[in-house]
Order: structure tokens, then C-alpha cells, then sequence
């Protein structure tokens, strides 16, 4: 099986398609707009080198005054949503030597973070799931995985579900580690870089799978309850086949939503598995729902909402287009999202109109903004952690 980071792919498809000379390109620029309200700023914080140019979702997590970072390398962190000092920070490297000539291997996080339990659950690269005390950062266990962990864990009925490049998700004990079963899906040729963090709901773990699935299995033996096609492969090349659903499924009441790249935005009826709808979608980002509206940002970067109970569309933005956008996130009366260079994009999330854009670290965001309170944490790739009052 191979890996496919979204920029390989953006690569590949140019080189297939063609690419037009110097003299024709277009530069892709940013809309101009008059900020409505300026973006405030409470505090700045940091976390190690971030993930720097690599594929690692480390999502930021909040849990009542605290929020939760990690770095790639190993650091993890927790920071005071309230003035950003940090609590407490850990490194769950192995081994960790401080000279200036030590060689620190790299603990390649990349699946997390996972707030439940009492404790943090991250995952890495080198086939890891790490256990940490949530109020001291200590390490409680760390359980060697047959893959690599590239999303984040879930929790739910007293377990913790880790979901594998390998095709396999695992259903672990949150106090030791121990896996009680695993599930085994195949999986194709060729993938995106990513993977479908689960959801657990009413007894069931739901995934996305990279076959262009979504499914549910029992949460006490790990047997398969239904499978539902959010998108079906066509064409000739393996890149015209890719319709990994690397989502994390959404629920809302007796409804799943899930998104498939180079496939469908699909709703599924939780009980029966039956398609309630599917529209024309394409994204490897997640959903954000609320109340009666689903926000996409889709493969090229388009923003969509769409009513949930029938999927048609409401508003479109466009002017993102080409800039590699973070999952979009409500925040009061907004819509935030982040890009390749590091712009903060705010929307008014009843238009879809462009309302307002702050500058943060040039190295960019890769993960989605998350609302702590009355705020909005932002982490750029280089690890810069920022609270942004939410206006």
C-alpha cells in the first residue's frame, strides 16, 4: 500500500494533466477585503517545531481551562486557555539527550489529540499509541500498534478505538493499553496521507474507510454492523481511483455524515445504514455542523453550506480557492479558516461573506482552529500557538 500526502498528489496531477508555461500562469491571490473587525490577539505560546512541513494532525484539544498541544518531535503541552502559561510539558521520546551534538530521534507524532478518560492519547508514525496524565503529563502507558496511527483515537463504551494505515482499528483499554479486539479492512493500492478518526455513538464505532466506505462496527466484539458507499472508484489511473473517506464522521441524531475525496458528501441513516442523501463533494478536510447547517471545505479549497437535512446548497465562497484550507470551524457568528501561508480567514457564516483576515506565522495552518470558550486556538505548522478572541 502506498501513501499519498495531498502535495504528491497535487503534483502528480499536474504532471498529468499538463502544466501551462511561466508566461501563462496565473499567481493566486488573495481576494482583497476591508476587515470589519480587527483580530485580537489574547496570547502567544509555542510547542517544540510543530509539525513543520510534515502530515501530522496533531489537532489541538481543550478540556475545561486547559489546552492541550503537541509537536511532532514529542513534545506535548498544556497551556492556560485563560492566560497561556504552560502547566506542565512533556516529552515522550524515548530517549532525549539535551547536548547540542545529540542525534534525538524524531517520536513522529501524527494521530491526536485525544482528550478522555483522565488522560491525552496520542499516536505516531512508528506504530505508538502514548497514554499521558491529563493533570501532570506523565506517561501511563504506550502500546505498540501493528501501523501507523495517523488520526486521532476515540473513545467511548470504556475503550479507546485507534484507526491504522496498516487497515487495521484497534479497540484498546484506556488505563493499560490492552487491546481487547481489532477490526481488519482491505485496503487499496493507493491512498491519500491520511486516515478517518472515528466516531463512538450508541454502541457503535464509526470509520471512514479508503475504499470509499463508511462503517459501523459493534463496540463490544468489533463485528461489522453495516457498511454504507459514500463513493465508488472510477476511472482508469489509480489516481482517478481514489475515494478515501479520511473524514471524521459526523452525528446528529439518527444521522452520520461523511465526505469522500473525489466522491460524495453523504448522509446515513445511523440505524440501518440506508443513504438518506449523497451530493457531488470532494474533500479530505472535516465537516463542521451546526444546528441546521454543514460546513465543507472542499478539495480545492471552496467553502460550501449546505442545509443538513437535505444537502443543497445554501452559500459558496470561492475566493479561497488554490490555498490549501484548514477544516472549517464555527466561532460565534463566524466561520474560521486557516491557510498555507498562515492567514486567519473570518466569514460570516449565514453569507459566506469574506469578513475579515489576520497574518500569523508565515510557515502556515495545517490543522483547524478550536474554540476554547470565548476563544480560538490557532497552531501553525512551526508550533506557534495563538488564543484569538472570538469577536
Amino acid at each position: 500500500m502506498r501513501k499519498l500526502s495531498m502535495a504528491t498528489l497535487a503534483l502528480c496531477m499536474a504532471s498529468l494533466l499538463g502544466c501551462s508555461s511561466s508566461d501563462d500562469e496565473e499567481e493566486i491571490v488573495l481576494p482583497e477585503i476591508v476587515n470589519q473587525f480587527e483580530t485580537q490577539v489574547d496570547w502567544t505560546n509555542g510547542v517544540g517545531n510543530g509539525v513543520e512541513h510534515y502530515f501530522s494532525r496533531l489537532t489541538p484539544v481543550t478540556y475545561k481551562d486547559t489546552v492541550f498541544v503537541a509537536a511532532r518531535d514529542g513534545e506535548v503541552e498544556a497551556i492556560s486557555a485563560a492566560s497561556g502559561e504552560t502547566l506542565w510539558e512533556t516529552d515522550v521520546r524515548k530517549e532525549v539527550n539535551f547536548w547540542p551534538w545529540a542525534d534525538n530521534d524524531s517520536a513522529k507524532l501524527s494521530g491526536g489529540i485525544l482528550q478522555a478518560y483522565g488522560k491525552l492519547y496520542i499516536g505516531s508514525e512508528h506504530g505508538e499509541v502514548i497514554a499521558l496524565d491529563r493533570e501532570t503529563g506523565e506517561i501511563v502507558w504506550r502500546k505498540a500498534v501493528p501501523g501507523e496511527a495517523l488520526s486521532s483515537p476515540a473513545a467511548g463504551d470504556g475503550l479507546i478505538y485507534v484507526n491504522l494505515g496498516s487497515g487495521k482499528l484497534l479497540a484498546l483499554h484506556p488505563d493499560t493499553g490492552e487491546e481487547r479486539w481489532r477490526h481488519e479492512q482491505e485496503v487499496p493500492a493507493l491512498t491519500l496521507r491520511g486516515l478517518s478518526s472515528p466516531t463512538s455513538a450508541n454502541g457503535g464505532v464509526l470509520f471512514g474507510e479508503e475504499s470509499g466506505k463508511l462503517t459501523v462496527l459493534i463496540a463490544e466484539n468489533g463485528y461489522t454492523a453495516w457498511s454504507a458507499e459514500v463513493a465508488t472508484a472510477k476511472g482508469a489511473s489509480e489516481f482517478e481511483r481514489l475515494v478515501d473517506v479520511d473524514t471524521k464522521p459526523v452525528i446528529v441524531g439518527a444521522i452520520a455524515y461523511a465526505i469522500a475525496y473525489n466522491g460524495n458528501l453523504a448522509a446515513v441513516d445511523v440505524r440501518s445504514g440506508n443513504v438518506v442523501w449523497k451530493r457531488e463533494y470532494s474533500s479530505y478536510r472535516d465537516l463542521s455542523i451546526e444546528a441546521n447547517v454543514i460546513y465543507v471545505v472542499d478539495s480545492d479549497g471552496i467553502i460550501y453550506a449546505l442545509d443538513k437535512d437535505s444537502g443543497i446548497e445554501r452559500w459558496s465562497q470561492s475566493g479561497l480557492r488554490g490555498w490549501y484550507l484548514t477544516a472549517p470551524t464555527v466561532a460565534g457568528n463566524y466561520l474560521a479558516v486557516g491557510d498555507q501561508e498562515g492567514n486567519l480567514h473570518w466569514l460570516d457564516k449565514q453569507t459566506g461573506d469574506l469578513v475579515s483576515r489576520e497574518s500569523f506565522d508565515s510557515s502556515g495552518f495545517y490543522v483547524e482552529p478550536v474554540v476554547a470558550e470565548d476563544k480560538l486556538i490557532v497552531v501553525t505548522r512551526d508550533g506557534e500557538v495563538s488564543a484569538v478572541k472570538i469577536p
